[in-house]
């Protein structure tokens, strides 16, 4: 069985315009540029904060360069933002000794609640936290991170 010739044409055409196609296509994702602006002289919107000092020291001591929050193998997941006041809190209790010894860690519910770890007991709301110090730290990490 022989195929007509007219179809073997079009068959060559509809392939010639797939790779144009694809050339093109690949030729312009080439020339997305993630670091700039539509406004000239600024930073993109997903530039617009660099992470807190906590997050680049904590992610620097791990080797890990910067990135926008520090999680490390066997913590809880959590969002990026509950991540980055983990690492504000957890500079708050190493400078504390009465709080140094405490394990905090943040982590997030399947529905997006916030679980906050404290020495392997959950709590889901800032004042169940068994100690007023804590409370206060927790406190005031979230008031640094917002600033």
């Amino acid at each position: 069985m022989q195929i007509p010739l007219s179809v073997s044409i079009l068959g060559v055409i509809t392939l010639g315009i797939v790779i144009v196609v694809i050339i093109l296509y690949l030729s312009r994702a080439r020339q997305i540029n993630l670091t700039q602006s539509k406004i000239p002289g600024e930073r993109p919107e997903w530039m617009a904060t660099t992470p807190p000092k906590e997050t680049l020291a904590a992610t620097q001591a791990d080797g890990e360069g910067i990135t926008v929050y520090d999680y490390d193998p066997g913590e809880k997941l959590a969002a990026p933002f509950a991540e980055q006041i983990e690492d504000i809190l957890r500079a708050r209790l190493r400078s504390d000794p009465t709080l140094a010894s405490l394990d905090v860690d943040l982590g997030s519910t399947s529905e997006g609640n916030l679980e906050i770890w404290v020495n392997g007991e959950c709590y889901t709301d800032i004042n169940q936290l068994p100690n007023p110090r804590l409370r206060e730290a927790f406190r005031q990490a979230v008031e640094q991170w917002q600033a």
